[in-house]
């Protein structure tokens, strides 16, 4: 069952827009309950979501992802903390690394349930985890043979999490279902997925679950997306939830605005082509490359940057552009419009997807300046690293983020402007220009998250902030406070309430 710690009193104090709920005092040590949620994951952290509601009659299990800031990814390698095999079924919110990347070692140790998501999500998850195993195999590949030469032992044992075997049986393991749905899941819990707006297919969870204690409402936020972003639509608002697990990732600020976002993109291409540099940006491959070439096609369109040539060197990336060629039916009305007038977002003239090792080298040939586009979005792997190598000591070259970089990730490092960064084993100076487009997020600000909280009618009895660096989480939780009169727990790791 995984280490227990003591529960924490939480008081609600209801004043403003939830006036018209009784207050009342809420003490998790002196109730007797059935219903448990358990903190496996993301708690006071970003990466590795992972939760389980537990009922008297089912263990229900909202995703499994994998820890990607540095000091925690030894977590990725100790058991699941609950026993794979006595979870019931497992609820997919979307498929992200940190959300996703533990099915398949999930499955290694025993799980034998189903995995419900929506179509788009099983499909992307598919790509995100096959090439995660390969990753995975070939950095084990690189490590042995590197610590061989330095005559040093890996920490680590030196083999990967899992193989490609268990991503297959996690791909058998898939049951998809439609948003706004309701199916049964589990004894005694059903459940409905609904559109969060952060990737496609992406899916905030409201569970009904009937319990000894009679029936409760439980909604796991996911991933909330950011209002009015290319592409997709704006994330769904519920209205009632007796439990709600929310996100905090960008609970401690606000977002620039879309007009803002191609004001300054358009900026730094133009002044890194003048330079004679490359643009380089690390990219998550699932939605926000897709929202790169939607904001790059736009501009082109406009004259307001060069017809300069735009690689996507990212497999991944260019496999789950296909996806989204698959599923017109969850994009936003304008992208809709685009489509029906023979346009379609993420092409356009120029654009070049390097599929093979060999067109990915042949970048670094081409003389003037180009936009590459590359995974991993926090610099943890991928072909991005080797971009990197080429061009940190370039004055002339940028490289930009348009993505949250984890604590502890190479990304997050290099955003701090050190004088020198190691990849592949070895230190290179960092002399490229280092900049941040913070409103190509594919989160809620703080404003986005107070929206979608305030959509509900009356005051959840509890309230957990996860998915969020630990002092952000409490940030949010005083202005959640200060604003609505509404205590949000911030949950330890591994810790537990009864709800």
């Amino acid at each position: 069952m995984g280490a227990r710690v003591p529960r924490v009193g939480v008081t609600v104090r209801l004043r403003g827009a939830y006036q018209r709920a009784r207050v009342t005092r809420i003490t998790f040590q002196t109730i007797v309950s059935s219903m448990k949620l358990h903190f496996l994951g993301a708690a006071e952290s970003v990466t590795g979501s992972c939760y389980v509601l537990e009922t008297a009659n089912s263990r229900v299990m909202i995703d499994c992802g994998m820890y990607q800031e540095r000091d925690l990814q030894g977590r990725n390698w100790e058991p699941i903390p609950i026993a794979a095999s006595s979870i019931d079924v497992l609820l997919l919110t979307h498929a992200h690394l940190d959300h996703s990347g533990l099915l398949p070692k999930l499955m290694k140790e025993g799980f034998k349930g189903e995995i419900y998501c929506t179509a788009a999500t099983a499909e992307i998850a598919e790509i995100i985890l096959m090439d995660s195993a390969k990753i995975q195999k070939e950095d084990v590949r690189k490590k042995i043979k590197r610590h061989r030469r330095q005559k040093r032992k890996s920490p680590r044992p030196p083999a990967p999490l899992y193989e490609m075997e268990d991503v297959t049986a996690c791909k058998k393991a898939f049951r998809t279902v439609k948003y706004d749905e309701p199916v049964t899941v589990a004894e005694g819990v059903e459940a409905r997925f609904h559109d969060a707006g952060h990737i496609l297919g992406s899916s905030m969870l409201e569970l009904s679950c009937k319990d000894t204690d009679g029936p409760r409402r439980v909604v796991f936020s996911g991933d909330i997306g950011h209002l009015d972003v290319p592409l997709l639509k704006n994330p769904t608002l519920l209205t009632a939830a007796d439990v709600v697990v929310m996100e905090s990732t960008y609970g401690d600020r606000t977002h620039e605005s879309n007009d803002d976002v191609d004001e300054r993109f358009a900026a730094f291409v133009n002044e890194t082509v003048a330079a004679g540099g490359n643009l380089i940006i690390p990219s998550f491959a699932v939605e926000r490359t897709q929202e790169l070439l939607y904001h790059i096609g736009k501009l082109r369109m406009d004259r307001r940057i060069p017809s300069i040539m735009v690689f996507v060197d990212s497999p991944m990336a260019i496999r789950v552009t296909e996806v989204f060629r698959h599923h017109p039916e969850l994009f936003d009305k304008e992208t809709q419009e685009m489509l029906e007038q023979g346009t379609h977002p993420c092409d356009f003239p120029g654009l070049t997807m390097s599929r093979t090792v060999a067109q990915s080298k042949a970048i670094n040939l081409i003389r003037g300046s180009a936009i590459v586009i590359a995974g991993s979005g926090m610099c943890t792997g991928g072909r991005v690293k080797h971009h990197l190598k080429n061009n940190l000591d370039r004055e002339e070259s940028t490289l930009l983020f348009v993505g949250y970089q984890a604590h502890g990730t190479l990304g997050r490092h290099i955003l701090e402007k050190p004088e020198e960064v190691r990849i592949f084993g070895e230190q290179y100076p960092v002399r490229l220009r280092i900049e941040k487009l913070n409103g190509m997020s594919g989160h809620a600000d703080r404003d986005g998250l107070m929206r979608w909280l305030s959509a509900f009618e009356a005051a959840p009895q509890h309230l957990f902030l996860t998915h969020g660096e630990k002092s952000v989480s409490h940030k949010l939780s005083k202005h959640i406070d200060s604003e609505l009169g509404l205590h949000a727990a911030v949950p330890a790791y591994l810790s537990e309430a009864d709800i």
